[in-house]
């Protein structure tokens, strides 16, 4: 038997007026994964506990099968050991975003503008983190480039009781009121401030205007932790696997889980990332003698934020045909028998444009067959009636994996 997890990062919303008062999920054209939901387990799943903030560390840990009130350490030391950087026990590692702030002459009067500086490329982002490090690099602060806008700081030796708060939680809000708080956060808040007076005229920034893009003309510091540890997905159930994201979030549980991470050339973490090469990497993986496959999609969480309504339904409708759909036609045509999860991490409300906590649509399908079969299409609608609710998201996957 292998082992599929499709995951839909934000994929899960409330009804929207434009949809003709139906959720992304209840509008797209969805047949594959409609299919699954009606021949297979539908529920609700809450992956994040009330307690804990609603970011995509906190569900996926949980939709991993790790218990965050245990494992949880922080959300950017574990896209730090993705991307390779050499963490210290004394380290506290922080995401930095580059974002694009309004133009405002005072920058407590700014607002965050796109918290991804217009989904800003790689290799334009390489060039700004270059000089923000110029900058500001010192004997304990290091600043290290990562993909898009997602990139990293690391503080070593430096203080842990920080109130920070994530660049997609306030757009269009005063940042007056969210700059950081706590011990050392005055060398924080001055790197911020200063880093927009370095990067507004920057030439990659020109350029960009030029083109009618956004510019990439602040850093916005958050997202703290410090070296996780995560006992080995093998030893928890004794299968192997590979995990295949765009995003060094998910690739960092899967390196501190054990599991392979496949890179996926045109892999973007947005509604034109490769679904299909995605897909294709996950059926070589299963062939190669993995017994087990976790699929991270990014595409509808970043809609969500940007609040692009069409494009999230796109990315639904894109999941189902170029991901489960292949995966589940290349599997029946060679005649290999497994189960496959499908779910969000959270909720992405095209209404708020952020994170939230509600439990969230899970399909457990078995081409071996599920006795009775729900009988519905997948929505946030229908898993609520189905009356099955996993509490504890963790433990979903031992359920599936059972």
């Amino acid at each position: 038997m292998k082992y599929i997890v499709i995951l839909g990062d934000g994929m899960a919303d409330y009804k929207v007026d434009e949809l003709g008062g139906k959720t992304p999920l209840e509008a797209a054209n969805k047949p594959n994964i409609d299919y699954m939901s009606a021949h297979g387990e539908i529920g609700l799943v809450k992956n994040v506990p009330e307690s804990l903030s609603p970011g995509s560390d906190v569900a996926n840990l949980s939709a991993f099968g790790y218990d965050p009130f245990k494992y949880y350490s922080g959300r950017s030391p574990l896209e730090a050991v993705s991307m390779g950087i050499d963490i210290k026990d004394s380290d506290i590692i922080f995401r930095c975003n580059i974002v694009t702030v309004s133009d405002d002459e005072n920058y407590l009067d700014k607002r965050i503008v796109d918290h991804s500086a217009d989904e800003i490329t790689t290799e334009e982002a390489r060039e700004i983190m270059k000089t923000v490090a110029e900058t500001f690099d010192n004997e304990f602060l290091k600043f290290y480039p990562g993909i898009s806008y997602r990139h990293a700081l690391v503080w070593d030796k430096g203080p842990y009781d920080f109130n920070l708060t994530p660049p997609h939680d306030i757009l269009e809000r005063n940042l007056s009121e969210y700059l950081p708080k706590g011990e050392g956060a005055d060398i924080l808040t001055e790197m911020t401030i200063k880093s927009y007076e370095v990067l507004k005229n920057h030439p990659v920034n020109i350029k960009r205007m030029e083109r009618g893009l956004k510019p990439a003309n602040s850093i916005w510091i958050w997202g703290e932790g410090k070296k996780p540890a995560l006992s080995p997905f093998k030893d928890k159930y004794g299968i192997d696997g590979s995990v295949i994201s765009a995003v060094d979030l998910i690739k960092g549980i899967a390196i501190c889980a054990g599991l392979e991470s496949i890179d996926v050339e045109g892999a973007t973490g947005n509604v034109h990332t490769n679904f299909k090469g995605k897909a294709d990497a996950a059926i070589k993986a299963l062939e190669d003698g993995k017994d087990f496959v976790y699929i991270h999609m990014e595409a509808p969480d970043e809609c969500g934020h940007r609040h692009e309504i069409e494009n999230k339904v796109k990315s639904i409708e894109l999941i189902d045909k170029q991901v489960v759909g292949y995966i589940k036609d290349e599997l029946d045509r060679k005649g290999i028998d497994y189960k496959m999860l499908i779910l969000p991490d959270h909720p992405t409300p095209l209404a708020l444009r952020t994170h939230t906590r509600d439990a969230v649509p899970y399909i457990i399908f078995s081409s071996t067959g599920c006795e009775g079969g729900s009988g519905v299409s997948y929505s946030e609608d229908n898993a609520a009636s189905s009356g099955k609710l996993i509490e504890k998201g963790y433990t979903l996957m031992d359920h599936f994996l059972k």
